[in-house]
């Protein structure tokens, strides 16, 4: 069961409670505290393209990485509908690729959760510093652990016009992973039900080891705030925004 293949098509739709154009501009303010008002960015991890759209919105130059290839046909679609000059690359984050260095590179919406080993995090994180400017911006967002623990066992569905979904979720605390199987019912064309099932697997990590790794991989941890605020992180945060910044690669070249 392959994550985001047939939940693509109706992501966007389940989705719409989330308030991206208030997450967008939380991200932009942040990028703009530090400098990075213009310029390439890399959105890794893009989904569908909806951040993307609205960093090139605010004039950043934009490139989109994504593993899954339907993910990335209705970011496309969004791009050809908007006119803007975004690349996306189909790419795994644990081995992506660019064709030189970005002033900053944003990850939201939780995808680095989906990193659910310490080596392949650490991986990302050495990807990041290698294709970022010298002293380039690396914003990303984790769901916590407490997020996870207060969702635990849970089984949640949802029923629209043009689908349906059920979620059953699992939090194993030692391993501090979040499992959760959806079982999806997409409409066809012919008014009929298809089923589909997805396996979605996601890894807590704490903000301590989270900032042993970014220094590991040669990224300077800035800043941490409990999510679209600028307080912070406290235990009770759900989401977290981290700010980490390019700094090895100076220090090699001095």
């Amino acid at each position: 069961m392959e994550a985001y293949s047939e939940f693509a098509g109706v992501y966007d739709m389940f989705m719409d409670n989330i308030p991206y154009r208030e997450w967008g501009e939380y991200l932009i303010d942040l990028l703009k505290e530090y400098g990075i008002c213009d310029g390439l960015l890399l959105d890794l991890g893009c989904g569908t393209g909806t951040m993307t759209e609205l960093l090139a919105e605010a004039g950043y130059d934009m490139i989109g990485v994504d593993n899954s290839d339907e993910m990335l046909n209705i970011a496309i679609s969004k791009r050809e509908r908007s006119g803007h000059d975004i690349l996306y690359l189909n790419q795994d984050m644990r081995e992506f690729e660019l064709y030189g260095t970005v002033r900053a590179i944003v990850s939201i919406c939780d995808s680095i959760n989906y990193i659910t080993e310490e080596k392949y995090l650490l991986q990302v994180f050495r990807l990041v510093n290698n294709y970022l400017d010298m002293g380039g911006l690396f914003v990303f967002d984790l769901n916590t652990e407490y997020k996870y623990r207060q969702i635990g066992d849970a089984i949640i569905a949802e029923n629209r016009g043009e689908g349906s979904f059920i979620w059953e979720n699992n939090y194993y605390e030692e391993e501090m992973i979040n499992e959760y199987d959806l079982t999806l019912f997409i409409r066809g064309e012919d008014g009929r039900y298809d089923r589909y099932m997805e396996n979605h697997l996601q890894r807590a990590y704490s903000l301590d080891r989270v900032m042993e790794l970014l220094e590991k991989a040669g990224l300077k941890f800035v800043t941490a705030y409990d999510a679209f605020t600028r307080e912070p992180v406290r235990a009770e945060s759900e989401r977290i925004y981290v700010i980490a910044q390019e700094y090895r690669k100076e220090e090699q070249k001095s």
